[in-house]
């Protein structure tokens, strides 16, 4: 994408998705846009109109009728782009909204790009940067976590704390470089143990938004689940339990599941891709079967989180060389042992909630179920989710945010040498490059800004 868009020309794009449907959102923004309306909408005079209202009647276009709609006026800078937008509520014939969109774009209007309304927002002074990703994440948020992340990163809350470092940091810049003017008189402006204290206080911050990167990822993207075990362990039942439907085949023959089967699980606003594998056993003769469990050994690899569903009434030697292999992947591994009920019942036994907590399970009841659930939730999740935390979810500001940190590192390690001012003023700036970066306080290479809006949907 072009981030050297011509800002004097008037952009228009369709702001609903295409198909059919009730109706249809046209938005123009540009100087031109309330003179185009205006040229199509016989009824009143739109130039005269006040901002923040809405105008019912016919659009008309050399002498024909396109629709009857309704006319959103949002005059600058009070509007998303901060320039004049109209917005055109149509019936939602593609048709209809094609002739419309023509007609428009005769009157001189010309096609936006993907994501160049934001572009505009942002360019004009309307959103930071950050704020402006956060809006492709609001759009694309499948989960009430990712849609609170992104609102509390919209509404400026992640900005503001990044600002407010960033600010600080300049003026202890500031004081350390009008030292420099006074080098021949050797004052010190900078008090150096509290830009010590400053240093130290900024890394803790930065640290924090670094380790949140890993539950920010989780929140936007999901985490995939695999489900791992020896054949007839019980997973296609654990998988149908999950989702509460019987969406894998069943059955007490092994190798029944002979390919992996993924279907998405939210609880409590995360969302958990679950694969069901091919049971893992090293004798099959099925060449399609091997094929299914080389499969779920590469799912179990790439997998955020291992089920092991060990079966505790069957064989103990299949489930230890599965764990022997899970070895390396330790950390991410939950251990079940399911058909504990049919374990207990041989010993005449009930089953405790010492073993339920042990992870001793049965598969097709209720409560367990619920436990598993709560183990997954609790393997991604270390606290609660709210509209207060900043939590990162974004690869490029982690980037930032670990050159930052690096920069913070040899500022501290600078002052502990007491090396001179104008060396030091060199990583600070650093920092504060990196910290603007995010937000786009700083100019953004203009390829970044192009992959950024390059990837929103047309209209928005």
């Amino acid at each position: 994408m072009d981030v050297q868009t011509d800002l004097t020309d008037t952009i228009v794009a369709l702001a609903t998705p295409q198909g059919i449907g009730a109706i249809g959102v046209i938005r123009i923004s540009g100087n031109k846009s309330l003179s185009i309306a205006n040229s199509l909408f016989p009824h009143k005079n739109l130039m005269q109109q006040y901002s923040h209202t809405l105008h019912v009647g016919v659009l008309r276009y050399k002498k024909e009728i396109l629709d009857e709609v309704v006319i959103g006026l949002f005059k600058n800078p009070a509007s998303y782009t901060g320039e004049d937008v109209v917005e055109i509520s149509c019936h939602g014939s593609a048709f209809i909204q094609s002739k419309i969109l023509e007609a428009i774009i005769a009157q001189g209007a010309v096609l936006a790009k993907p994501g160049e309304f934001t572009q505009r927002a942002f360019l004009n002074g309307k959103l930071d940067l950050a704020q402006a990703e956060a809006v492709a994440d609001l759009i694309a948020a499948n989960s009430k976590a990712a849609q609170q992340t992104a609102l509390n990163q919209l509404r400026g809350g992640y900005s503001k704390e990044l600002n407010d470092l960033r600010e600080q940091l300049i003026n202890f810049a500031a004081l350390i470089e009008l030292e420099l003017d006074f080098s021949e008189e050797d004052v010190e402006f900078a008090n150096r143990s509290q830009l010590k204290k400053l240093i130290q206080t900024f890394q803790e911050k930065i640290a924090q938004l670094i380790k949140s990167f890993q539950l920010g990822n989780v929140i936007k993207n999901g985490v995939a689940v695999a489900i791992i075990g020896q054949p007839n362990a019980g997973k296609s039942t654990l998988l149908n339990s999950l989702l509460n439907e019987e969406r894998a085949i069943v059955s007490n023959i092994a190798g029944t599941t002979r390919d992996t089967i993924e279907e998405s699980l939210n609880i409590n606003g995360i969302i958990f891709r679950i694969i069901d594998t091919a049971g893992i056993r090293d004798h099959s003769t099925d060449t399609i079967e091997n094929l299914g469990i080389e499969r779920s050994r590469q799912y179990a690899e790439k997998a955020g989180i291992i089920i092991h569903l060990h079966d505790a009434s069957g064989n103990k030697y299949e489930d230890q060389k599965i764990a022997k292999w899970l070895k390396p992947y330790a950390t991410k591994v939950i251990d079940l042992y399911n058909k504990a009920d049919i374990l207990q019942e041989e010993m005449g036994n009930e089953r405790t909630d010492l073993l339920l907590m042990q992870g001793y399970i049965s598969a097709t009841n209720t409560n367990d179920i619920s436990l598993v659930k709560e183990m997954l939730y609790n393997k991604v999740v270390e606290e609660d989710i709210t509209l207060e935390n900043t939590i990162v979810t974004n690869a490029r500001h982690l980037t930032a945010l670990r050159e930052t940190q690096k920069s913070l590192n040899a500022v501290e390690k600078g002052l502990t040498q007491k090396i001179s001012g104008d060396l030091m003023s060199v990583d600070i700036r650093r920092a504060l490059h990196y910290i603007g970066e995010i937000t786009g306080r700083v100019e953004v290479d203009k390829d970044i800004l192009g992959t950024i809006f390059g990837k929103f949907c047309i209209g928005k």
